[in-house]
């Protein structure tokens, strides 16, 4: 009987097995194949074998400007989206009337091309310049507009001139703004779920609601906290959408470019072996920062 259900099992699961195999692992083995091939190219699938690709990627002075990117959206976005998302999760656990007009506000970013709202964001923080510096300006764009109610001078924002710390604010405000419904989302089911026995005991001993959220909330929904950090690492490493929403598709001219740019650039460029090169130099990446994150939850998670 249990042979016969092992292979029903079998059957069930054999559609997304052979999907998997087909979209995902043939992929991923085929990439890592290509990426020690100098010369490959799609329509003359023939090279040179060896590390060739991996030494002229990670020289190349684009790689270590699309690493530093990455690496600056990573840090910043995540730590900070998450810590918004739960206060406005908590928040939104904690007012009952308008909880449901409020978590629809909050999620309709998630469902609207990031494209559209990047070329949104391009033309709130953009300057009109005729000579591309703010002396002359036609339009100093809405955000100088909004900060110069508060004394605040006009700066250059998303131009190819402009520091890169001001670019960095732009992408990294745009990146939170567009990952928190998704992270306010999960959260809130997570709060949602919280025995209120544990709040009620609490506060018979007189527990403070800081002291409640901090020993009770948080170790509670330190799973869903998990979920959304470690997915959040994943999503801004291979940020790329909501870059060029923002500063189009010439990321390089910017010094805008991030990883996934640098691969699409290879490709563009018929550098089919660089850009496999460098889509595994980031998926180790990826895994040695997921790895980090779960080893230092052991202590931390409690499920």
């Amino acid at each position: 009987m249990e042979t016969k259900n092992n292979w029903k099992a079998w059957i069930y699961l054999a559609p997304a097995i052979i999907l998997l195999a087909v979209f995902t692992f043939y992929p991923m083995i085929n990439t890592i194949g290509i990426s020690f091939i100098d010369g490959y190219k799609l329509s003359k699938p023939t090279g040179t074998f060896g590390i060739e690709n991996y030494t002229k990627i990670l020289a190349n002075k684009q790689f270590t400007h699309a690493l530093r990117n990455t690496f600056i959206i990573a840090f910043v976005t995540v730590p900070l989206s998450t810590i918004l998302a739960l206060l406005i999760a908590v928040g939104l656990n904690s007012i009952k009337p308008l909880r449901a007009f409020l978590q629809t506000i909050y999620f309709l970013p998630y469902v609207t091309n990031s494209i559209a709202i990047g070329m949104v964001f391009s033309i709130i923080f953009k300057v009109y310049t005729p000579n591309g510096t703010l002396t002359g300006a036609t339009n100093l764009g809405l955000f100088n507009q909004l900060i110069g109610f508060f004394g605040i001078k006009p700066q250059m924002w998303i131009s190819q001139n402009a520091p890169l710390v001001n670019k960095m604010f732009v992408i990294c405000f745009y990146i939170i703004w567009n990952a928190l419904p998704f992270k306010i989302m999960i959260l809130l089911g997570a709060l949602q779920s919280v025995n209120t026995q544990y709040y009620n005991a609490a506060k018979i001993d007189g527990a403070s609601r800081f002291k409640i959220f901090r020993k009770i909330t948080v170790p509670l929904i330190s799973p869903m906290l998990l979920y959304v950090v470690v997915t959040g690492f994943i999503g801004s490493f291979k940020e790329y959408s909501s870059v060029i929403g923002i500063f189009g598709e010439k990321l390089a001219d910017f010094d805008m470019n991030t990883m996934v740019g640098l691969i699409y650039d290879s490709l563009k460029n018929v550098h089919t072996g660089r850009a496999a090169a460098g889509a595994v130099v980031l998926f180790l990446i990826i895994l040695v920062f997921t790895g980090l994150q779960f080893l230092v939850s052991k202590k931390k998670v409690h499920y």
